[in-house]
């Protein structure tokens, strides 16, 4: 089992910035890659980014080239950081740890971070 603890939401205007992190504990070395969504109001979950164990990353298009996920394997930790948000950013951020044979689904997720941009 893998365990995770978000921090790093906020409220903040539109062109401003933040960073999530995500800190993982547990069976870490189990974990596949690590992952970044957002629940919007009235929206499907989103991936909005995730990393592999390789260091391989994948962006949604919505937010390439505006958001860098990253890893710091000392601290088990994995960031967002979050640069030129925009108001269709607002959501909650969930971290995500894929680790199990069925899928990130059934891996571990964190308590979920909100994040408001306001225009």
């Amino acid at each position: 089992q893998v365990q995770l603890v978000e921090s790093g939401g906020g409220s903040v205007q539109a062109g401003e910035s933040l960073r999530l992190s995500c800190a993982a504990s547990g069976s870490i070395f189990s974990i596949n890659a690590m992952g970044w969504y957002r629940l919007a109001p009235g929206k499907q979950r989103e991936l909005v980014a995730s990393i592999t164990s390789g260091g391989s990353t994948n962006y949604a298009d919505s937010v390439k080239g505006r958001f860098t996920i990253s890893r710091d394997n000392a601290k088990n930790t994995v960031y967002l950081q979050m640069n030129s948000l925009k108001p269709e950013d607002t959501g909650v951020y969930y971290c995500n740890a894929d680790w199990h044979p069925s899928g990130a689904d059934f891996g571990s997720w964190g308590q979920g971070t909100q994040v408001t941009v306001t225009s």
